[in-house]
């Protein structure tokens, strides 16, 4: 059981139970675990049967396939409050990526089986499910459109004004996980991740070690906005 109040408290901000009634809501969390994994340590590997739903309480998780050639694939990290592999527990199908702790983390886990045993008696469940797995194919979507419609240093621009907890004037950010993984994050390697960080001082950002200061976060937020061609000139 998850036990917790502040676990319960950080779960109820996840897609899959927000939308549902208080009393659904406890009710499927009375049948979670909740479950700490060291930095590096695997949660479920790519092929493994789909036996849980997880939401991460603290600390940060990744996800990625590893490519024939032996590359790592990220396709997504998320952090507290963020749930993943609904999706995988619908359908039945094992997990189709490796999950992995990227920091020291807490990870509420809910077995398939407690959402699976009350969808026919709450429908309502069943569409939390849904919006939960169209909200991770929407940010999928998104990352294409970023490979396409942007070059590296303005995805890396627009990764630093969503870390901004301000949305205009200067600020300081803490870079939540290390650079390899942000390149892979961004469909990066490592020394294009580099040339982009020497991109964006133009635009106000200087990095050292993992603080990012940024001195106009509208500015920047503009230049996530630049048509591709323009933003491409201004970076040769």
């Amino acid at each position: 059981m998850y036990g917790k109040p502040v676990a319960a408290e950080t779960a109820q901000e996840a897609l899959i139970l927000r939308s549902l009634p208080q009393d659904l809501a406890d009710e499927v969390l009375q049948s979670a675990i909740c479950r700490g994994f060291d930095r590096g340590e695997t949660i479920f590997l790519q092929g493994d049967p789909a036996d849980y739903i997880f939401i991460v309480i603290q600390g940060w998780v990744k996800l990625f396939r590893m490519t024939p050639n032996g590359t790592e694939a990220v396709v997504g990290v998320f952090t507290q409050g963020r749930s993943f592999a609904e999706a995988a527990v619908f359908s039945g199908m094992p997990y189709p990526v490796t999950a992995e702790a990227v920091t020291d983390c807490e990870l509420l886990s809910i077995p398939a089986q407690a959402i699976l045993s009350r969808m026919r008696a709450r429908p309502e469940l069943c569409l939390a499910v849904l919006s939960a797995s169209f909200q991770h194919l929407h940010g999928l979507v998104s990352q294409i459109e970023q490979l396409k419609a942007h070059t590296g240093a303005q995805r890396l621009a627009e990764f630093l004004v969503d870390l901004c907890p301000v949305d205009s004037g200067a600020c300081t950010i803490t870079l939540p996980y290390d650079k390899s993984l942000i390149a892979g994050r961004l469909g990066m390697k490592p020394e294009s991740l580099s040339r982009a960080f020497g991109r964006l001082r133009e635009q106000g950002v200087s990095v050292s070690h993992n603080q990012a200061a940024i001195r106009d976060v509208e500015s920047l937020r503009d230049y996530v906005e630049e048509d591709r061609a323009l933003a491409w000139s201004r970076a040769q």
